[in-house]
């Protein structure tokens, strides 16, 4: 935990006085607390690593910021971008076509979204072969905005806020839950912005 805390106050300690970019989105519909947004593609640096959940971005933290700080072809140095998101690895089962069951918590991808002048096309190649660097094609999602800790009872409790909220006006949702995070540790437990989101089909 004290490297995770150094490595996000040296990456983000320069920014703290200016606008952190973050991927385009527009807000389609707002209601009890939930937004549906769209979000224009964009590109992102992201590693899958063992679980549990709450050790995830210990782990993958350094990776990415790795790739971010030069850890790659041509070491080229890019802007931290917020935010960073987390989601459990979704299970594969054996079968004639893949189908996918609920996460069981064992991994998780995370991801640093990229600055938007990044693509696929001129995006520095990782030296770390475990970052992958994917678009992410334009999306739906319905999301919770919420403060406080990062803890396994605050993210539980508006997970289930949000669910209830698109149950309520019938809104299917796909795939894991993401956590997006927008601050560094250090940031007191009630300036914190964190998120959760839902893919929409």
């Amino acid at each position: 935990m004290k490297r995770l805390l150094s490595l996000f106050a040296l990456l983000l300690s320069p920014l703290v006085s200016h606008a952190i970019e973050e991927p385009a989105y527009a807000v389609e519909r707002e209601w009890a607390g939930v937004e549906i947004r769209a979000y224009q593609p964009y590109v992102v640096a992201e590693v899958v690593v063992p679980g549990p959940a709450d050790q995830a971005s210990s782990e993958a933290f350094p990776i990415l910021a790795g790739y971010i700080f030069g850890k790659n072809q041509g070491e080229r140095r890019m802007a931290m971008t917020a935010p960073v998101t987390q989601a459990a690895e979704p299970v594969k089962m054996a079968m004639t076509a893949p189908v996918t069951q609920s996460a069981q918590g064992s991994e998780f991808r995370v991801q640093f979204v990229l600055p938007s002048g990044i693509t696929l096309a001129n995006a520095p190649l990782p030296d770390d072969a475990r970052v992958q660097l994917r678009e992410v094609p334009a999306s739906r999602v319905a999301v919770i905005r919420y403060s406080g800790l990062w803890s396994k009872d605050n993210y539980e409790k508006h997970l289930a806020l949000l669910q209830t909220a698109l149950r309520e006006t019938q809104q299917p949702w796909v795939g894991e839950p993401v956590l997006s995070r927008y601050n560094p540790p250090f940031t007191p437990w009630f300036l914190r912005r964190n998120e959760i989101w839902l893919n929409l089909p």
